[in-house]
C-alpha cells in the first residue's frame, strides 16, 4: 500500500513530524519532489533533526529511504547531511534513483543572481537552485545521476551546455564564464561521493509493491506552493501535489490508495505572495511566531522568520481538495493557547462579493480576509494524547476546522515530540 503525506498550505505546516510518526508504520520512505530549499523538522529520540534533502525516514532502524527521480539533487548537501546523521548515531539505508537529476554549480549561482537582478521584484527564493534546476530539466539540458558515470559523453554536454550558460552569466549578469574543466572535475568528484547510493530504484519499488511493502510519499511544502494550482508565481517550481508523487518517485498512480493532508491550526508562510489572513500587526505576529512551532516560526532551511496569520478555512479546505485528501493531520494546536479568543479567516471579500472558494491568482491579491472568532481555551494542551482530554473549547476548535474541511481529522499534533499525538 502507498500513502502520501502531502501540505494543505505554504508549506512548514509540520509534515516532518506527522511523516517521522507514520514511519513507524513503513517499509520505505521517498521524497519525490523539491530539494534542499526547504527542511523538515523531527524531533525523537535522537535529537532535534532539520532535515532538507533526507527522507524523513532516516531516525527509523528497517526503513528504505528513497531520493525519488523528480528530487533536485544537491550532492554536496545530501553528502553533509547523511554524514551528519552518522555522526549522530545514525545509520539509515538510503537509495537514491539513477534518474534523479542534479542540482549543478551554476544553478545555484543563477539563481542568486537572478534575485539580485530583480530586486525589489524578487521571488523570494532560499537561493538554492531550484528555478534554475527544473528549467533547465524541462529544458532538456540537465543532469541525471547515471550520467555522471559516462565521462566521455559527460565532457561533450558540459561543452554544448556552457555555451548558453556563459552567454547569459557573461552578458545578462556581467560576471566571469565557467571555465569547463573545472566543472567537468567537479562532477567527476560527484560521481564518486554519490555512487555509493545509486540504484534504480523504479525496479526496485515494483518489487517492492508486489511484495505488499508499506510506501510513505513525502511531500515539500504545500498546495499553496504548486506551481499549477498556488499562488502562481510566488511558487516552488516543482509540483507539490499528491498525484505528482507517482511521478516523481516513479510508480503508478493508482498505488496512491491515501492521502494524509497536513493542516496547520494556524497559518505561516516564508517568502513573498498572497496570504489573505496574514496578522499585519507587528507586535500581534512577533507574539504568535514566537510561540509557534518548536523553537518558533523561522525557516528550517533559511532561518528567516515566517509570516504568520490566522487559520485561512477558504486556503485550507481548497488545499485539501487539490491534494485529493483522505484525511487531515491537525497540527501546532498547543501554541493558541495563549489567545482570549482565535480569529479564524471563514470566507474572503473581493471586491464586495464574499466567496468561500479560493479565487485565481489575479484576484487573490484583492482578498480581504471575513473572520470569525472562537473562544480560547487559556491552557496548556501540549503533550495531552486524548482528545476527550482537551477543554471543551479545543475540541470545537478541532471539530470547527473538521466541518469548514469537509475531511475527517484523524491526527491532532499537541506538541513537537513524536509522542505528543491524539488519534481520533
Amino acid at each position: 500500500m502507498v500513502k502520501a503525506i502531502v501540505g494543505a498550505n505554504w508549506g512548514d505546516e509540520g509534515k516532518g513530524k506527522i511523516t517521522d510518526l507514520l514511519a513507524n508504520q513503513s517499509d520505505i520512505v521517498i521524497r519525490f519532489q523539491g530539494g534542499a530549499n526547504a527542511g523538515h523538522t523531527i524531533i525523537n529520540e535522537y535529537g532535534r533533526f532539520a532535515l532538507h534533502l533526507m527522507p524523513s525516514g532516516v531516525c527509523h532502524k528497517n526503513i528504505v529511504n528513497i531520493i525519488g527521480n523528480g528530487v533536485a539533487l544537491n550532492i554536496p548537501k545530501f553528502i553533509e547531511e547523511y554524514n551528519d546523521l552518522k555522526e549522530r548515531g545514525l545509520d539509515p539505508t538510503i537509495y537514491v534513483s539513477d534518474r534523479a537529476q542534479i542540482v549543478m554549480p551554476y544553478h545555484v549561482l543563477f539563481d542568486q543572481l537572478e534575485e539580485e537582478r530583480l530586486g525589489g521584484r524578487a521571488f523570494g527564493s532560499t537561493k538554492s537552485g531550484i528555478a534554475p534546476f527544473y528549467s533547465d530539466k524541462y529544458a532538456k539540458i540537465g543532469f541525471q545521476v547515471c550520467e555522471l558515470f559516462e565521462k566521455e559523453c559527460l565532457r561533450e554536454k558540459i561543452d554544448r551546455i556552457l555555451e548558453i550558460k556563459n552567454t547569459l552569466i557573461v552578458n545578462l549578469y556581467h560576471k566571469d564564464p565557467i571555465n569547463a574543466d573545472d566543472l567537468y572535475n567537479t562532477l567527476l568528484e560527484y560521481a564518486d561521493m554519490i555512487k555509493p547510493f545509486v540504484r534504480d530504484t523504479h525496479a526496485y519499488l515494483y518489487d517492492a509493491i508486489k511484495e505488499g511493502k508499506k510506501i510513505l510519499l513525502e511531500g515539500q511544502l504545500g498546495t499553496m506552493k504548486d506551481p499549477d494550482m498556488g499562488i502562481y508565481p510566488m511558487v516552488t517550481s516543482s509540483s507539490t501535489l499528491a498525484g505528482f508523487g507517482a511521478v516523481g518517485a516513479g510508480i503508478p498512480p493508482y498505488e496512491i490508495k491515501d492521502i494524509v493532508t497536513v493542516v496547520k491550526a494556524y497559518s505561516s508562510a516564508v517568502g513573498a505572495g498572497a496570504f489573505v489572513s496574514e496578522i499585519l500587526d507587528p507586535v500581534e505576529a512577533e507574539e504568535l511566531r514566537k510561540r509557534g512551532g518548536d523553537k518558533g516560526e523561522y525557516g528550517a532551511t533559511t532561518g528567516r522568520p515566517r509570516r504568520v496569520g490566522w487559520f485561512d478555512a477558504v486556503a485550507s479546505r481548497y488545499g485539501c481538495r487539490m491534494q485529493g485528501a483522505t484525511e487531515v493531520a491537525f497540527t501546532v494546536m498547543d501554541c493558541l493557547g495563549y489567545l482570549d479568543e482565535i480569529p479564524v479567516c471563514v470566507a474572503y471579500d473581493i471586491d464586495g462579493e464574499i466567496t468561500k472558494d479560493f479565487p485565481n491568482p489575479t484576484k487573490i491579491d484583492r482578498a480581504k480576509p471575513v473572520l470569525k472568532k472562537m473562544p480560547g481555551w487559556k491552557c496548556d494542551i501540549r503533550g495531552i494524547t486524548e482528545f476527550d482530554k482537551l477543554p471543551k473549547e479545543a475540541q470545537d476548535y478541532v471539530l470547527f476546522v473538521e466541518e469548514e474541511l469537509g475531511v475527517h481529522i484523524s491526527i491532532v499534533s499537541t506538541g513537537p515530540k513524536r509522542e505528543e499525538i491524539i488519534y481520533r
